[in-house]
This record gives C-alpha cells, sequence and structure tokens, in this order.
C-alpha cells in the first residue's frame, strides 16, 4: 500500500524532503492568488473570512523555500469541522492538526504538493484559526519585514545559515528562527505603543 503524507515519520520528512532556499520569484504572488480563488471558491467567503499569504516567499526582498503558505481566518466554531476538512481533502490537501503548545491554541494545518515519490509539485501550506489565534501575529511579522530592509536581511542571513545546518532537520530550522520571529514582534509592539 502506498505511503500518504500522514504515515510519514519525522525522519521521513527530513529526507524527503530537505530545507533548500532559492531567490524570490515573482510568480509565488500569482500562485497564491490562484489558489487563494480556488478555495473561496470551494468553500465560500461565509467559511472562508480571510486568506493571507505570509512565510517568506510572501517577502520579495529575501531568499525562501519555495512554498506558498496561507493564513486562513474561519469561524471559531469550524476550527475542526469534517466538512471542511473533507473540502479541503477534495481539494488535493492533506489536514493535520497542529497542537495546542506555549501560548498557540491548537489549530489545523493543511499540506498540498508533497510528494513521497520525490515528484515536485507546487508546495502549500495552510495555517487555519480563528482570529484571535496569536498564529495572525505572523501578518505584523511579514508586514515589518516587508517595510524593514535591514531587518529582512537579518532574517534572510539567520535562514541561510540554518538551513546549512539543518539541511534535514525541519524542525530545528524552524526553531532555530524562533527567537528572531519573537524579537521582531517584540520591536513591533514597541513601535505600536
Amino acid at each position: 500500500m502506498k505511503k500518504t503524507l500522514n504515515d510519514l515519520t519525522k525522519e521521513d520528512w527530513n529526507t524527503l524532503f530537505p530545507i533548500k532556499l532559492v531567490n524570490h520569484n515573482p510568480e509565488w504572488k500569482i500562485i497564491y492568488e490562484n489558489e487563494k480563488k480556488r478555495i473561496i471558491d470551494k468553500l465560500g467567503k461565509e467559511t472562508i473570512l480571510r486568506i493571507e499569504h505570509f512565510g517568506s516567499s510572501s517577502i520579495p526582498s529575501i531568499k525562501s523555500k519555495p512554498y506558498i503558505d496561507l493564513m486562513i481566518e474561519i469561524p471559531k466554531e469550524k476550527l475542526f469541522d469534517e466538512n471542511l476538512i473533507a473540502n479541503f481533502t477534495e481539494l488535493g490537501y492533506s489536514h493535520f492538526v497542529v497542537p495546542a503548545r506555549e501560548n498557540i491554541e491548537a489549530y489545523s494545518s493543511f499540506g498540498k504538493g508533497y510528494n513521497v515519490d520525490g515528484k515536485e509539485e507546487q508546495i502549500f501550506h495552510i495555517h487555519m484559526c480563528p482570529k484571535d489565534n496569536v498564529m495572525w501575529k505572523q501578518i505584523d511579522f511579514r508586514d515589518y519585514l516587508n517595510s524593514n530592509l535591514e531587518r529582512a536581511k537579518q532574517y534572510e542571513k539567520l535562514k541561510l545559515e540554518l538551513a546549512t545546518k539543518f539541511k534535514n532537520d525541519r524542525g530545528s530550522y524552524v526553531l532555530g528562527k524562533t527567537d528572531f520571529v519573537n524579537e521582531t514582534l517584540d520591536i513591533i509592539k514597541k513601535t505600536n505603543k
């Protein structure tokens, strides 16, 4: 029987999908807009309250993994709704529950474009949660880096170091960025006072 994404171990993910950063591709914005339309057409604006492109592929001045990250706002009561998950499955996504951790409430995540046979496709990540989830601060982070080139370049430098050090360790790569992200969110908070 063929393995699915849900069957993959942490080691499988690290081996099959190593960290690789590339130059910004202006096509990513168009790819995002097309996927946003597909999602809204399938689920409607009553369910999908807002969609944002975030992550490094939404920051033109820095290198990024060639993934399209989407933040989707839904009504709180739809958070783990089976029909909603089934609709995303029909759009080609695999569903994952992101467990609560530190100050982040549990939310739904979806992935598409990962192939266990190694065939390359456009990869999409969706983080789906109500607007009161702290994950939405990622939009503030994106906006800050897009308006502060020096800080964006510091982030790129860190990512390149981490990608070299943790090419086959996705967890450590992500954790290695945490302090920088939190420091930037603190800067934003102080600036907005």
